[in-house]
Parts: C-alpha cells; sequence; structure tokens
C-alpha cells in the first residue's frame, strides 16, 4: 500500500508541476480583460458635396450595403466562462440560496452566519444532553449552535477565506478529533475556533485553476456546514458521520464552466493532526451539465486508526441532485427535487477488512481485543444512504422537505460516539475545571468486532421571508440496533450534573430510538 501512495504522491505532485510548467499567457498575472468589443459601426452612404458653385449637392445613386461585419476573434485577455455561473444553482442541497452578497466590496466579501436552535427529545434526557448528532448539542435549551464571521479576500489572483466559528459547534465537531490526542501543544484548544481558513492563487488556465493550504470544507456527504444551505437541519448518518473539514492542500481545476476536478493532500479523515506516518489524499469531481442536475462524487484514502499504522482506510461518497420540477410563474408550487447519496467506505489491515470478515470480539483479562486477528479479520466497512425530496412554495417562501436513510458500521469506526461516562475516549476538563469521569466499562464499545446499524426518517417545513432569513421546524425519528442515544436517565451522571459523583455501577441511559422536534432559526449575511 505504501509503494501506492507514493505513486499516487508523485502523480499528484507531477501533476502539479505540469500546471505551473503551462505558466504562460494564461498565467501571467495580465491585466483584467477590457469591456466587450463595441458592435461594428455600419458603413452609410452619406451625400458627398458637389464641385459646382451652387453650394447645392448631388445624391449619388445607392451602393450595395456591406457584407455584416463577423464578430471579433476573442483575444488572449479575455477570461473563460465563470464556473457554473452560466445557470442558477441556489436549489441544490448544501449550497447558499442567496443570489447575491450584500457585505461585497472589490477586495473582500464579508459574511456573517448566525445558527440558532431548540430541540426536544421524547425521552427527555435530565441532563439536556444530545448524543450521535453534530447539529445538535442540548435538548429543551434555546442554544446558539453556531456563530461565525469572517469572508473572502481577492486582489488580483490572490485568494482566501477565513470564517471563524463560535457556539456549541466549536466543542462538538473538534471532540470528534482523535489525532489531537497525538503529541502535545492542545490541537483541540488552538483550531476550535476556526471553521475554514484557508489562502492561495488563481491562475486563469482553462476556466480556472486555484491552489488553496489551510482548512477548508469537504462537502463528503452533500451536507454542508452551513445549516443555511442545507434542505433540513438535522442531516441523516451518511452526511453526519463523514468528514466537515480537511486540513492540507487542495487543487481545484475547472476544466470548463461545467466540470471541477479536485485532488487533496491531508492530514487525514477530518483531523486537525495525523495518526500515523503518512498522509491523506483524495479527491472531489464535481459535475453541473445542466441547471437541473448536479453530480458529486468523493472519494478517500488514508491511514486514521491510533496505533494500527498497517490499517488503510478508504470511502467512496457518491450524490446526485435532480430538480423535476420548475414553474418559477406559479403561485402555489414552484419547485421540486430530490438529491440522493451512497457511501461505501471500510478499513484494510492490522485485524481488519471491508469485507468477509469472520472474526468477532473477544476481550482478555487485560482489555486487549483478541478475536481480531490478522489469520481472522473482522469486518470493518461503512455502507450508507440517504435521499430526500423537497417543494417549493409561494415563490421559494417556503418549502417541505421529507427523506431519510440508514447506516450500516461493523466496527462502528465512524460512529458519532455518546459523550459523558457513555464515552469510550477520554474528556478534557470542563469549563469550571472539573475532570468528567473516566473512561469505564459501561462506555459504548467501539472495538473492532462490534456492530453498528441504524435508520432515520424525518420531515419539515423552512419559511424564507427574504433571502437571508431562514426559519423552521422538522420531526426526526432515529432507529439503531443498539443502546446509542440518551435516553432520561442521561449519559453524566444520577442528577444529570458533572459536579455530582458517579457511584460504582451507575450506568449512561442510552437508548435504541429517539424521537425529536427541532425548531431554527439561521441568517445569513
Amino acid at each position: 500500500m505504501l509503494p501506492l501512495l507514493v505513486r499516487t504522491h508523485s502523480a499528484w505532485i507531477l501533476a502539479t508541476a505540469s500546471i505551473l510548467a503551462l505558466e504562460k499567457p494564461g498565467f501571467a498575472q495580465a491585466p483584467p480583460p477590457s469591456a466587450a468589443a463595441p458592435p461594428p459601426t455600419p458603413i452609410t452612404t452619406e451625400p458627398l458635396p458637389a464641385t459646382g458653385g451652387t453650394g447645392s449637392v448631388t445624391q449619388l445613386p445607392p451602393q450595395t450595403p456591406p457584407p455584416e461585419a463577423s464578430a471579433p476573434a476573442p483575444t488572449d485577455n479575455e477570461k473563460p466562462a465563470e464556473p457554473f455561473a452560466y445557470g442558477d444553482f441556489t436549489w441544490l442541497n448544501g449550497s447558499n440560496r442567496q443570489h447575491k452578497a450584500l457585505l461585497d466590496t472589490p477586495m473582500f466579501t464579508g459574511s456573517f452566519l448566525l445558527d440558532f436552535n431548540y430541540t426536544a427529545s421524547a425521552h427527555n434526557p435530565i441532563d439536556n444532553t444530545v448524543t450521535g448528532s453534530t447539529a445538535l448539542s442540548r435538548n429543551n435549551e434555546f442554544t446558539l449552535a453556531f456563530m461565525g464571521f469572517g469572508g473572502d479576500f481577492h486582489y488580483e489572483h490572490a485568494r482566501g477565506r477565513m470564517l471563524l466559528q463560535y457556539g456549541m459547534r466549536s466543542t462538538i465537531v473538534p471532540r470528534n478529533d482523535f489525532s489531537s490526542f497525538h503529541g502535545q501543544l492542545d490541537l483541540q484548544t488552538a483550531l476550535r475556533y476556526i471553521s475554514e481558513a484557508y489562502g492561495g492563487y488563481h491562475w486563469d488556465a482553462l476556466n480556472g485553476i486555484n491552489l488553496d493550504m489551510g482548512i477548508f470544507m469537504s462537502y463528503v456527504g452533500l451536507f454542508s456546514y452551513d445549516n443555511f444551505e442545507n434542505w433540513m437541519y438535522m442531516p441523516s448518518y451518511t452526511s453526519d458521520n463523514t468528514p466537515w473539514f480537511f486540513n492540507g492542500v487542495r487543487l481545484q481545476i475547472y476544466t470548463s464552466d461545467k466540470l471541477k476536478i479536485e485532488p487533496w493532500l491531508i492530514n487525514g479523515w477530518q483531523t486537525y493532526g495525523r495518526f500515523n506516518e503518512m498522509p491523506g489524499i483524495g479527491f472531489q469531481i464535481l459535475w453541473r451539465p445542466a441547471e437541473y442536475f448536479s453530480v458529486l462524487a468523493n472519494g478517500y484514502g488514508g491511514w486514521d486508526t491510533q496505533d494500527n499504522p498497517g490499517r488503510f482506510r478508504f470511502h467512496s461518497d457518491n450524490s446526485v441532485e435532480l430538480k423535476y420540477f420548475d414553474q418559477p410563474r406559479s403561485s402555489f408550487l414552484d419547485k421540486a427535487a430530490f438529491s440522493v447519496t451512497f457511501d461505501l467506505g471500510g478499513e484494510q489491515g492490522d485485524g481488519v477488512t471491508p469485507f468477509g470478515g469472520s472474526g468477532t470480539e473477544k476481550l482478555n483479562a487485560q482489555g486487549q481485543n483478541i478475536g481480531c486477528t490478522t489469520a481472522v479479520p473482522c469486518t470493518q466497512q461503512f455502507l450508507s444512504a440517504m435521499a430526500y425530496n423537497r417543494f417549493w412554495f409561494f415563490h421559494d417562501i417556503a418549502a417541505f422537505t421529507f427523506g431519510g436513510g440508514f447506516m450500516h458500521n461493523p466496527g462502528r469506526y465512524l460512529a458519532l460516539l455518546p459523550t459523558g461516562v457513555a464515552s469510550p475516549i477520554p474528556q478534557p476538563l470542563s469549563i469550571q475545571g472539573l475532570q468528567y469521569t473516566a473512561v469505564s466499562q459501561t462506555a459504548f464499545d467501539t472495538n473492532s468486532g462490534t456492530q453498528l446499524d441504524a435508520w432515520d426518517v424525518s420531515g419539515g417545513f423552512q419559511y424564507m421571508p427574504v433571502e437571508q432569513v431562514t426559519y423552521g421546524l422538522e420531526f426526526n425519528h432515529r432507529q439503531a440496533s443498539v443502546p446509542y442515544f440518551a435516553g432520561h436517565g442521561g449519559v453524566t451522571s444520577p442528577d444529570g450534573y458533572i459536579t455530582t459523583p458517579v457511584p460504582p455501577g451507575w450506568r449512561p441511559d442510552l437508548s435504541k430510538n429517539d424521537d425529536r422536534v427541532i425548531f431554527s432559526a439561521l441568517i445569513r449575511f
């Protein structure tokens, strides 16, 4: 596998070098293209003055009209078409529905995002904690889930983006990155308030080429990190259990105004740091051949398991979106579309295999799993899909979406782990300086050889009075094959507070199902 990665890495570098070698007229920092050439001036047959001394004018016979002038050939300084600008793609799930930026200047386009929610679970956990989600965090409380501000910098060919994040997502998302436990300097604290931060260079070659370095969004699983751009507030497992961001380098190649090819060289699978000696590699292909159709494909390969440097992870994520009804003049139903996403992944090596494993979890007296070996590996894979259908009403002021999905994840290596006493990983100090309960035998089991199957259905309304504001109300039912969601007893302590000692034998209350309603208010400038 190592030679394969070396060859892939070398090919990636060679491709970049080839692009740089083309740095001739298209790559030079040419001045911006001039305005479009004016239409050719028609040739007229004005009367000529007579040569006589009377001052009269003699009209010449009419001449044959000249042939129509052809359009001027494009010059080398003309920019190619802007990628995906030929159509209106604001209907897409995971895309911004705004048609223009309000905070736009020649060198900076500002952004301000606010994500506020209130959710209630039928279990009514006594510690108000939500488990198994990155969109939700607290039950029965008004919650600031996300506040982001920053924007895009653009000057000539230089580019950059910065978006800071505050709110519950600055805790929920970093806690799922176990690479931050590798070494010193506390990566979670250093980077938790950054959702995006990258800079790079743009070449006017093909339909545009960008080279960016930093933290950038992944769009694996279709849904956007910014809930303002999504059809539903709480995504299914296919999206919620796959990466929101990557940390590394990306090369965006727009071969036309309808196709983007984007290779990555990154630290790992939604990680600030790196687990083992080798980085992760991946790619994205985005194809929009028509205004009503979009195809998105992502691929990833890397080594992302602590203390298992020989365990290779691969993942394939594929989405299709189709707008099958569009009547903008209709006063009732004016638009309808659906999205379908299918993911397949797995891990190979160090006692696991993506297909055909016959081993099962077996712990010895020291708590080591001896049931998954190289000779008898356990199955470790991720098979998941989700589908949604959306209707727009009253000229896009209101919308209704329904859908759902499933997840098959033996080995549980992509499961969003419960927190508190149910967490199988060490918990950091709380804001009060109190230590959460250490990992115990009652924690959610994530050993190879374990099983996890889950599914969900949801439906919701969105009210969008203006392009900058969205109000949502939705219902969600989730079901799992093992206890996974927070029950009434919660996952913290007997009374739900972290200040209360957990007595011996106390178990977190996990349930196989979860029913909830979600109200959300989303604002974006």
